[in-house]
């Protein structure tokens, strides 16, 4: 098996590298440093420019499947510049990619790309499927909704088209949990507002094994990936004091006070998801993380 990846050098590309590879895949990547292309036997780099519209196109040489993560983090300000880096990112990767496979022979059948829970709307009570058809007003619902569409060209191609919809990624090495431990490492942690807010979140293992379950069994459409139990803000916040062994006595964090912080970013840490994951599950997915505390235990201790 030979799959395509972008943003392999991320936080999900690097974990995703290292799982496929442990298991006997080849790997073609697509960098926008030429200084990060590599040759080894598995592992292959090439070089792409989305800006400019310039990709190797030996990189599709080969290739079942496409694994399609790149795009600009969200979590940096908001500045309307850095806002149109965030949805030009993502779709200017994706139509780059498209003409490619459009104008080159290539072997394709699949794509799977990164998507994000944010698309559904804000709601402490109502619970996601795939089906919602809603899309949350917010910035990051519309930036969810340009890129979906953009990756839902791939099946004029007759390329399957599968969108990860993910939650609140947990892992060690980078995302939100690092930017959480720490005030809580210091004694000063609390819950964001009325911490009443849904987090559906997912640890980092499982989302790669997804990734990885949905090329071998080659799925398509629409998969939430978030582990089984959702919790609410205030619940994810005590969990990770607990597991940390540290106390928790400060008041909740008011919005306002975040919105000065952050700006417009600020509605990440209150916005409300509890999104299901049973339509993966019901694919013959099997979570290794369902709870919280068994994923932070893994994590942080």
């Amino acid at each position: 098996m030979k799959i395509l990846i972008t943003g392999a050098t991320g936080l999900i590309g690097t974990e995703l590298v290292a799982l496929l590879l442990q298991n006997g895949v080849t790997i073609h990547y697509l960098t926008t440093s030429k200084k990060k292309i590599e040759s080894q036997p598995n592992y292959h780099g090439f070089y792409w420019n989305p800006n400019q519209g310039i990709i190797d196109e030996n990189a599709l040489m080969g290739v079942d499947s496409i694994i399609h993560l790149a795009g600009a983090t969200i979590s940096k300000r908001w500045t309307s510049k850095y806002k149109q880096e965030i949805i030009e990112s993502r779709i200017l990767s994706s139509n780059v990619l498209f003409k490619a496979l459009k104008d080159h022979p290539n072997s394709v059948k699949q794509i799977v790309s990164a998507s994000a829970v944010g698309i559904y709307p804000d709601n402490l009570t109502k619970l996601y499927t795939e089906d919602e058809t809603g899309v949350d007003e917010s910035f990051l619902g519309k930036v969810v909704m340009k890129w979906e569409e953009s990756v839902n060209k791939f099946k004029l191609l007759n390329i399957k088209v599968v969108k990860i919809r993910t939650g609140l990624v947990l892992s060690e090495k980078g995302g939100a949990l690092p930017e959480m431990v720490k005030p809580i490492k210091m004694g000063i942690g609390s819950p964001f507002g009325s911490g009443k807010q849904i987090q559906s979140w997912i640890h980092i293992h499982d989302l790669v094994e997804m990734y990885f379950f949905a090329v071998k069994n080659e799925l398509d459409g629409v998969y939430n990936a978030v582990a089984p139990n959702p919790v609410t803000n205030k619940k994810l916040t005590q969990e990770i004091a607990s597991v940390l062994n540290k106390p928790l006595f400060m008041p909740n964090i008011p919005q306002f006070l975040m919105k000065l912080v952050l700006g417009e970013m600020h509605v990440i840490l209150f916005s409300s998801q509890n999104v299901s994951c049973k339509k993966i599950e019901s694919e013959g997915f099997s979570f290794k993380y369902k709870q919280l505390e068994k994923a932070l235990k893994q994590l942080l201790v």
